[in-house]
């Protein structure tokens, strides 16, 4: 139906004929001769229909935006001052010869280049919304993306192996979404949270090298780089250590970044531990464009007698730190508020801070409601420690130590954002050494920091169960400007092992044979030492393209509610189908306030 796309019009193309299809992205009646942009998924070209072609330009008065045309005419080179440098085509157009309507089009809901159309509209109408091209762009660079990844992992010995979606229910970090069975009446298969358990059994397998391009399922509050389904590239080795799939993965990355956007990341990846990402950044996904650093000030605090700060430094759980921010003397009492109400999002109680206006003045160089409550020799350590300076503001955490670390680490972020801070455009960081176990508060309970199948760094079962909270992982982390992009472990091989972690996590025998039986049996026939790693494909498409959000650059998307608006799922369904499934249904509980 058509010669060439639209997008691929050039002056190559002078005094030819061509045939072109698309949409009419906009028409223009200028003094009886009719201008139609012609939009493809390539591009768009500048048609031109005059009065000399009586029936062309008669049914070219009747076309309007979204209108589905066929159009056949001469390539000529456009009127001297009339070229367009911003487009592709922008030197030439097609004088239109003949014009064929293959589909009208009411009008639609939105005009493709209005910018600020609602999110609700644009995934009601996706398929509208998908015409735009830059998101049509986006799904290309995905595309390449997708390529990429295949060709390097073929090339290195790596085989794509598709896992099951129906599976069972197994303890991963999130809630399953679960699929009842008609012929296992009462019981149900999990849409898989990742293919964890299913890449572990094809090392046991002899696989060896294994990857995938998988769909994953988390029944989860969402966010802007969460959806209930996504995409990640799933990969798995045996007979490797960290260093060498750090290595493998690392290169590929770095080959991405150079092939499709023409960008040199670092080679090789700085490494930081877990620990040092805490008491530097206070999250283990650091944003290093932020020059932005947490001091801590426990040790000088211990005997102040406010009891705000005396409190946490005296708490084994307890943290204090200080945030400085160079030339932030300037930032109002409207904003400090506002950044007040920000961390408590995180669990702070507020956000003390000290101005500094003259700091070899001393104390009457500063200015803050809490000096009242600081003895100068404090002061003094927290000027020296922090290294405040003339204009300077420095904000203060003190609580236990997930709470500051969370707030204070998320106001880094929001300050070098709200103040031009970054530095570089792209900022990768491996992150390692993490803790085997956290303890849960609630539960008193260690859960596992990552997941139950990653092994320790540690080979004796006995030490560990005697030392779980010190106790480090064979964990890795590829971090990109504060956004985890892949994440993986060293995996447990041994049965002993597996078994000491389960009793860990609180996973007693019989509860551990139920849910994970299957890989308890397949560690005890000759299981190869393996890990392995995920990247969140959605996460690394929404970076390289510069989305605010991962469904910016999915094509079909959920709200934040975990709704489908275009096909208004989930929906209800016939009374028949539950019967047949054994489902009855009732109405929650009313909870009273």
């Amino acid at each position: 139906m058509r010669s060439l796309y639209c997008g691929e019009l050039n002056a190559t193309h002078l005094d030819q004929q061509v045939t072109l299809c698309g949409w009419v992205h906009r028409r223009r009646d200028h003094g009886g001769v009719i201008f139609v942009d012609l939009r493809d998924h390539h591009g768009i070209a500048q048609v031109v229909f005059d009065p000399d072609t009586e029936k062309t330009f008669a049914v070219a008065e009747r076309v309007r935006n979204e209108y589905v045309l066929q159009v056949t005419g001469r390539v000529r080179r456009r009127p001297e001052g009339t070229e367009n440098p911003d487009m592709a085509t922008g030197e030439v157009e097609v004088l239109g010869l003949e014009l064929t309507v293959l589909n009208s089009a009411e009008t639609p809901p939105f005009q493709l280049d209005d910018e600020e159309v609602n999110e609700e509209a644009r995934l009601r109408y996706r398929y509208i919304d998908l015409r735009r091209p830059q998101m049509q762009e986006r799904l290309r660079l995905r595309a390449r993306i997708t390529h990429a990844m295949r060709s390097y992992l073929d090339e290195q010995g790596f085989i794509d192996v598709e896992t099951p979606i129906l599976t069972r229910s197994t303890p991963e970090g999130a809630r399953d979404y679960l699929v009842p069975s008609r012929t296992h009446a009462g019981e149900f298969f999990a849409l898989p949270q990742s293919p964890q358990l299913f890449k572990q059994l094809l090392m046991m397998s002899g696989v060896d090298r294994y990857y995938q391009i998988a769909r994953c399922f988390r029944d989860e509050d969402l966010r802007a780089d969460r959806q209930p389904e996504f995409t990640q590239l799933d990969i798995e080795t045996s007979f490797l250590e960290e260093d060498d799939i750090m290595g493998i993965t690392e290169t590929m990355v770095r080959n991405l970044f150079r092939d499709v956007l023409d960008v040199a990341l670092p080679d090789p990846f700085p490494r930081m531990t877990y620990a040092e990402s805490m008491r530097r950044f206070g999250t283990d996904r650091p944003d290093l464009r932020i020059p932005l650093e947490l001091v801590d000030l426990g040790d000088v605090m211990q005997a102040v007698e406010f009891k705000v700060f005396s409190g946490p430094a005296n708490d084994p759980d307890g943290r204090i730190a200080a945030l400085r921010v160079p030339g932030g003397g300037g930032i109002s009492r409207k904003e400090i508020d506002d950044y007040t109400k920000y961390v408590s999002k995180y669990g702070a109680r507020g956000l003390a801070y000290i101005k500094v206006n003259d700091v070899a003045a001393g104390r009457d160089g500063l200015q803050s409601p809490i000096l009242k409550f600081l003895p100068d020799e404090v002061i003094t350590a927290i000027v020296e420690r922090t290294g405040i300076v003339d204009g300077d503001v420095v904000f203060f955490g003190a609580d236990k130590t997930r709470i500051v670390n969370e707030s204070l680490g998320a106001l880094r972020v929001k300050l070098g954002i709200d103040r031009g801070m970054l530095q570089g455009e792209w900022e990768p960081v491996w992150v390692v050494d993490f803790p085997m176990f956290e303890h849960d508060e609630k539960s008193g309970r260690w859960m596992a920091l990552h997941h139950p199948f990653t092994a320790p760094n540690i080979d004796d079962p006995a030490a560990l169960s005697e030392n779980p909270g010190t106790s480090l992982s064979r964990a890795y982390d590829m971090v990109l400007n504060g956004t985890e992009l892949g994440g993986g472990s060293i995996r447990i091989h041994r049965t002993d092992m597996q078994e000491a972690v389960l009793r860990l996590l609180g996973i007693g025998e019989e509860e551990a044979r139920d849910k994970f039986g299957f890989l308890l049996d397949a560690l005890k026939y000759g299981c190869p030492p393996h890990g392995g790693i995920a990247f969140g494909v959605d996460r690394l498409v929404m970076l390289m393209t510069g989305a605010q959000s991962i469904r910016e650059v999915m094509a079909f998307p959920k709200t934040q509610t975990a709704a489908c608006p275009l096909t208004n799922a989930p929906s209800s369904v016939a009374t028949g189908q539950l019967i047949e499934l054994g489902i009855h249904l009732h109405k929650p509980p009313v909870i009273e306030s």
